[in-house]
Protein backbone atom coordinates (compact mmCIF):
# COMPACT_ATOMS: atom_id res chain seq x y z
CA UNK A 1 0.00 0.00 0.00
CA UNK A 2 1.98 3.17 -1.33
CA UNK A 3 2.04 6.61 0.69
CA UNK A 4 -1.18 8.30 0.31
CA UNK A 5 -0.99 12.51 0.59
CA UNK A 6 -3.35 12.27 3.67
CA UNK A 7 -0.61 10.58 6.00
CA UNK A 8 1.54 14.09 5.38
CA UNK A 9 -0.10 15.42 8.26
CA UNK A 10 0.36 12.71 10.79
CA UNK A 11 4.03 12.35 9.74
CA UNK A 12 4.41 16.25 10.75
CA UNK A 13 2.66 15.86 13.76
CA UNK A 14 4.68 13.10 14.76
CA UNK A 15 7.23 15.48 14.62
CA UNK A 16 6.56 17.85 16.16
CA UNK A 17 4.93 15.65 19.51
CA UNK A 18 8.45 13.86 19.63
CA UNK A 19 9.98 17.53 19.80
CA UNK A 20 7.38 18.60 22.33
CA UNK A 21 8.09 14.88 24.93
CA UNK A 22 11.42 15.45 24.52
CA UNK A 23 12.27 19.20 24.75
CA UNK A 24 13.96 18.98 21.68
CA UNK A 25 17.27 21.65 21.18
CA UNK A 26 16.91 23.79 18.08
CA UNK A 27 13.41 22.99 16.50
CA UNK A 28 13.82 25.41 13.47
CA UNK A 29 17.20 23.27 12.02
CA UNK A 30 14.72 19.68 13.19
CA UNK A 31 11.97 21.23 11.06
CA UNK A 32 14.01 21.94 8.44
CA UNK A 33 15.76 18.74 8.07
CA UNK A 34 12.63 17.00 8.26
CA UNK A 35 10.92 19.51 5.40
CA UNK A 36 13.96 19.08 3.57
CA UNK A 37 13.69 15.10 3.63
CA UNK A 38 9.59 15.35 2.71
CA UNK A 39 10.13 17.76 -0.09
CA UNK A 40 12.26 14.95 -2.08
CA UNK A 41 9.51 12.19 -0.76
CA UNK A 42 9.25 9.16 -3.12
CA UNK A 43 5.55 8.12 -2.84
CA UNK A 44 6.32 5.04 -4.31
CA UNK A 45 7.00 3.93 -0.53
CA UNK A 46 4.97 2.62 1.95
CA UNK A 47 3.77 5.54 4.81
CA UNK A 48 5.40 3.32 7.46
CA UNK A 49 9.16 3.58 5.34
CA UNK A 50 8.59 6.84 5.59
CA UNK A 51 8.13 7.11 9.17
CA UNK A 52 11.04 4.97 9.70
CA UNK A 53 13.01 7.67 7.64
CA UNK A 54 11.75 10.62 9.71
CA UNK A 55 12.05 9.13 12.83
CA UNK A 56 15.68 8.38 12.33
CA UNK A 57 15.95 12.36 11.11
CA UNK A 58 14.56 12.49 14.71
CA UNK A 59 16.72 10.57 16.72
CA UNK A 60 19.53 11.80 15.33
CA UNK A 61 19.01 15.12 15.89
CA UNK A 62 18.02 14.44 19.54
CA UNK A 63 21.05 12.47 19.95
CA UNK A 64 18.21 9.93 21.43
CA UNK A 65 18.17 6.24 20.46
CA UNK A 66 14.91 5.58 22.36
CA UNK A 67 12.77 8.75 22.89
CA UNK A 68 9.82 6.56 23.68
CA UNK A 69 11.09 4.26 25.88
CA UNK A 70 9.38 5.61 29.28
CA UNK A 71 5.91 5.16 26.99
CA UNK A 72 6.72 1.63 25.98
CA UNK A 73 7.80 0.69 29.99
CA UNK A 74 4.71 2.47 31.51
CA UNK A 75 2.12 0.73 28.55
CA UNK A 76 4.14 -2.88 28.60
CA UNK A 77 3.53 -2.56 32.79
CA UNK A 78 -0.09 -1.39 33.13
CA UNK A 79 -1.21 -4.37 30.06
CA UNK A 80 1.06 -6.75 32.09
CA UNK A 81 -0.72 -5.94 35.35
CA UNK A 82 -4.11 -6.52 33.76
CA UNK A 83 -2.69 -9.44 31.70
CA UNK A 84 -4.32 -12.47 34.40
CA UNK A 85 -7.85 -10.49 34.67
CA UNK A 86 -8.00 -10.52 30.85
CA UNK A 87 -6.49 -14.35 30.42
CA UNK A 88 -9.10 -14.88 32.69
CA UNK A 89 -12.44 -14.07 30.44
CA UNK A 90 -10.50 -15.79 27.90
CA UNK A 91 -10.49 -19.03 29.90
CA UNK A 92 -14.16 -18.69 30.93
CA UNK A 93 -15.38 -17.69 27.55
CA UNK A 94 -17.20 -20.47 24.82
CA UNK A 95 -15.19 -19.53 22.31
CA UNK A 96 -11.01 -18.90 23.71
CA UNK A 97 -9.26 -18.66 20.50
CA UNK A 98 -11.90 -16.12 19.13
CA UNK A 99 -12.05 -14.01 22.71
CA UNK A 100 -8.62 -13.88 22.62
CA UNK A 101 -8.01 -13.15 19.32
CA UNK A 102 -10.53 -10.21 19.89
CA UNK A 103 -8.90 -8.79 22.81
CA UNK A 104 -5.25 -8.94 21.19
CA UNK A 105 -7.16 -7.01 18.08
CA UNK A 106 -8.13 -4.39 20.85
CA UNK A 107 -4.48 -3.95 22.24
CA UNK A 108 -4.34 -2.30 18.69
CA UNK A 109 -5.80 0.78 20.33
CA UNK A 110 -2.52 1.63 21.76
CA UNK A 111 -1.04 4.21 19.22
CA UNK A 112 1.32 7.25 19.83
CA UNK A 113 -0.03 8.59 16.35
CA UNK A 114 -1.02 12.30 17.50
CA UNK A 115 -3.49 12.02 14.52
CA UNK A 116 -5.60 9.56 16.56
CA UNK A 117 -4.02 9.05 20.01
CA UNK A 118 -5.92 7.76 22.69
CA UNK A 119 -6.67 8.55 25.70
CA UNK A 120 -6.33 6.43 28.78
CA UNK A 121 -9.72 6.50 29.31
CA UNK A 122 -10.76 5.33 25.18
CA UNK A 123 -8.20 2.47 25.67
CA UNK A 124 -9.51 1.32 29.02
CA UNK A 125 -13.18 1.63 27.59
CA UNK A 126 -12.26 -0.21 24.95
CA UNK A 127 -10.62 -2.97 26.59
CA UNK A 128 -13.62 -3.48 29.06
CA UNK A 129 -16.10 -3.32 26.34
CA UNK A 130 -14.57 -6.39 24.64
CA UNK A 131 -17.28 -8.84 25.64
CA UNK A 132 -20.27 -5.97 23.95
CA UNK A 133 -16.93 -5.63 20.43
CA UNK A 134 -17.34 -7.57 17.47
CA UNK A 135 -15.26 -8.10 14.20
CA UNK A 136 -16.70 -6.10 11.06
CA UNK A 137 -14.19 -8.66 9.09
CA UNK A 138 -14.45 -12.12 11.10
CA UNK A 139 -11.90 -14.67 9.71
CA UNK A 140 -11.12 -16.27 12.70
CA UNK A 141 -12.15 -19.88 12.04
CA UNK A 142 -10.30 -19.62 9.20
CA UNK A 143 -7.46 -18.60 10.60
CA UNK A 144 -7.77 -20.91 13.74
CA UNK A 145 -8.14 -23.91 10.90
CA UNK A 146 -4.58 -22.50 9.50
CA UNK A 147 -3.12 -22.66 12.52
CA UNK A 148 -4.20 -26.09 13.47
CA UNK A 149 -3.05 -27.53 10.46
CA UNK A 150 0.47 -25.37 10.26
CA UNK A 151 4.03 -26.30 11.17
CA UNK A 152 5.74 -23.02 11.87
CA UNK A 153 3.68 -19.29 12.55
CA UNK A 154 5.24 -15.97 12.14
CA UNK A 155 3.49 -13.40 14.49
CA UNK A 156 4.07 -10.03 13.47
CA UNK A 157 3.85 -7.76 16.36
CA UNK A 158 2.72 -4.30 16.66
CA UNK A 159 2.67 -2.14 19.43
CA UNK A 160 4.08 -1.67 23.05
CA UNK A 161 1.16 -2.54 25.88
CA UNK A 162 -0.49 -4.32 22.73
CA UNK A 163 2.21 -7.35 23.12
CA UNK A 164 0.56 -8.74 26.14
CA UNK A 165 -2.02 -9.29 24.71
CA UNK A 166 -0.30 -10.33 22.06
CA UNK A 167 1.31 -13.03 24.49
CA UNK A 168 -2.11 -14.29 25.25
CA UNK A 169 -2.85 -15.27 22.01
CA UNK A 170 -0.03 -17.40 21.48
CA UNK A 171 -0.93 -19.00 24.52
CA UNK A 172 -4.11 -19.39 23.01
CA UNK A 173 -2.34 -20.74 19.68
CA UNK A 174 0.10 -23.01 21.33
CA UNK A 175 -2.92 -24.66 22.75
CA UNK A 176 -4.69 -25.19 19.83
CA UNK A 177 -1.48 -26.86 18.37
CA UNK A 178 1.34 -27.78 20.94
CA UNK A 179 3.81 -28.79 18.11
CA UNK A 180 3.92 -25.47 16.00
CA UNK A 181 6.41 -23.18 15.96
CA UNK A 182 6.03 -19.26 16.64
CA UNK A 183 8.43 -16.75 15.73
CA UNK A 184 7.32 -13.49 17.17
CA UNK A 185 8.57 -10.38 15.07
CA UNK A 186 9.74 -7.33 16.45
CA UNK A 187 11.48 -3.91 14.79
CA UNK A 188 15.09 -3.64 14.55
CA UNK A 189 15.32 -0.33 16.35
CA UNK A 190 13.11 1.92 18.15
CA UNK A 191 10.40 3.63 16.33
CA UNK A 192 7.81 5.76 17.76
CA UNK A 193 6.20 3.46 19.94
CA UNK A 194 6.68 -0.01 18.18
CA UNK A 195 7.79 -3.03 19.96
CA UNK A 196 11.57 -4.22 19.98
CA UNK A 197 13.49 -7.17 21.34
CA UNK A 198 13.97 -6.24 24.65
CA UNK A 199 10.00 -4.86 25.10
CA UNK A 200 8.93 -8.86 24.04
CA UNK A 201 11.70 -9.79 26.44
CA UNK A 202 10.30 -8.17 29.20
CA UNK A 203 6.78 -9.11 28.94
CA UNK A 204 7.94 -12.91 28.74
CA UNK A 205 6.45 -13.60 24.87
CA UNK A 206 9.82 -15.96 24.97
CA UNK A 207 7.65 -18.35 26.91
CA UNK A 208 5.79 -19.62 23.98
CA UNK A 209 7.72 -17.76 20.75
CA UNK A 210 10.75 -17.59 19.52
CA UNK A 211 11.66 -13.82 19.15
CA UNK A 212 13.23 -12.31 16.20
CA UNK A 213 13.95 -8.77 14.93
CA UNK A 214 13.42 -7.75 11.58
CA UNK A 215 16.74 -5.40 11.32
CA UNK A 216 15.16 -3.04 10.56
CA UNK A 217 13.91 0.66 11.90
CA UNK A 218 10.97 1.36 9.95
CA UNK A 219 7.19 0.85 11.12
CA UNK A 220 5.68 -2.55 10.47
CA UNK A 221 7.69 -5.01 7.93
CA UNK A 222 8.82 -3.60 4.60
CA UNK A 223 10.30 -6.92 3.64
CA UNK A 224 13.23 -5.30 1.22
CA UNK A 225 14.59 -3.93 3.91
CA UNK A 226 14.36 -6.50 6.65
CA UNK A 227 17.94 -9.05 7.38
CA UNK A 228 18.05 -12.19 5.49
CA UNK A 229 17.37 -14.02 8.27
CA UNK A 230 14.31 -12.73 9.25
CA UNK A 231 13.18 -13.32 5.55
CA UNK A 232 14.21 -17.09 5.66
CA UNK A 233 11.85 -17.12 8.50
CA UNK A 234 9.18 -15.01 7.07
CA UNK A 235 9.66 -17.15 3.56
CA UNK A 236 9.30 -20.65 5.39
CA UNK A 237 6.46 -19.50 7.85
CA UNK A 238 3.36 -21.81 6.81
CA UNK A 239 0.66 -18.69 8.21
CA UNK A 240 1.90 -15.23 9.10
CA UNK A 241 0.02 -12.63 11.52
CA UNK A 242 0.61 -9.21 10.81
CA UNK A 243 -0.94 -6.95 13.42
CA UNK A 244 -1.68 -3.59 13.09
CA UNK A 245 -1.95 -0.38 10.60
CA UNK A 246 1.86 -0.78 9.70
CA UNK A 247 2.03 -3.79 8.87
CA UNK A 248 -1.07 -3.62 6.81
CA UNK A 249 0.00 -1.00 5.16
CA UNK A 250 3.79 -2.94 4.50
CA UNK A 251 1.47 -6.61 3.54
CA UNK A 252 -1.16 -5.60 2.31
CA UNK A 253 -0.36 -6.49 -1.42
CA UNK A 254 1.92 -9.78 -0.94
CA UNK A 255 -0.16 -12.38 -2.26
CA UNK A 256 2.57 -15.34 -1.44
CA UNK A 257 2.01 -15.82 1.89
CA UNK A 258 -0.89 -16.74 4.02
CA UNK A 259 -1.15 -13.22 6.00
CA UNK A 260 -4.38 -12.64 8.10
CA UNK A 261 -4.37 -8.94 9.57
CA UNK A 262 -5.09 -8.57 13.10
CA UNK A 263 -5.94 -4.72 14.07
CA UNK A 264 -8.18 -2.05 14.71
CA UNK A 265 -8.54 0.79 12.20
CA UNK A 266 -7.84 3.93 13.46
CA UNK A 267 -7.43 6.10 10.51
CA UNK A 268 -9.50 6.61 6.94
CA UNK A 269 -6.60 6.01 4.40
CA UNK A 270 -6.70 1.99 5.59
CA UNK A 271 -10.71 2.56 6.49
CA UNK A 272 -11.24 3.21 2.79
CA UNK A 273 -8.69 0.41 1.75
CA UNK A 274 -10.30 -2.27 3.46
CA UNK A 275 -13.98 -0.66 2.72
CA UNK A 276 -14.94 -0.41 6.64
CA UNK A 277 -15.47 1.97 8.89
CA UNK A 278 -13.15 3.33 11.64
CA UNK A 279 -12.62 1.52 15.03
CA UNK A 280 -13.78 -1.27 13.17
CA UNK A 281 -11.56 -4.58 14.76
CA UNK A 282 -10.63 -6.53 11.75
CA UNK A 283 -9.49 -10.43 11.03
CA UNK A 284 -8.61 -10.19 7.83
CA UNK A 285 -6.83 -12.65 4.90
CA UNK A 286 -7.37 -11.02 1.93
CA UNK A 287 -7.41 -14.16 0.11
CA UNK A 288 -10.56 -15.16 1.37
Amino acid sequence: MKMKDQCLPCLVNQVIKVADITQAPDREALYRKIFTFLAQLDFQKTNPEVIGETFAILKTHLKNDDPYYEVRKYYNMLLMDMSESIEEHIRSHEYPFYQAVKYAVIGNIIDFNPIYNRTMDEIMKFINDAEHLDFTINHVEALKKDIQEAKTLLYLGDNCGEICLDKLLIKQIKKENPNLKVYFGVRGAAVVNDSIEADAYDVGIDEYATIISNGDYALGTVLERTSETFRKVFESADVVIAKGQANYECLSEYEKKKIYFLLMVKCQVIANDIGVATNSLVCLNKNM
